[in-house]
């Protein structure tokens, strides 16, 4: 499969850099790997979207707590711990 990709000077001058350095061996290399950690970072995204959804859904479902609340339970356990000493 053949795709032609025009790229901004900046883009063309770095990719040229990356092949000159000996990391890559060819323009196409450059742009393979940037597309494979673009598919990488939609993923992650992707993931940290359902994840982000599922707990919307269980805060929905289960309530929420207030920061004021947790830290007064945490201090509790906290004090109670250190009495108990």
């Amino acid at each position: 499969m053949s795709t032609r990709i025009d790229l901004p000077p900046e883009l063309e001058a770095f990719a040229r850099d990356c092949v000159t350095s000996g990391r890559y061996s060819d323009t196409s290399d450059v742009i393979r790997a940037a597309l494979r950690r673009l598919q990488d970072a939609e993923a992650r995204r992707s993931s940290f979207n359902a994840m982000l959804a599922e707990t919307r859904a269980e805060a929905e479902r289960d309530g929420t707590f207030d920061l004021d609340t947790v830290l007064a339970e945490a201090d509790a356990i906290i004090e109670s711990r250190s009495g108990a000493q």
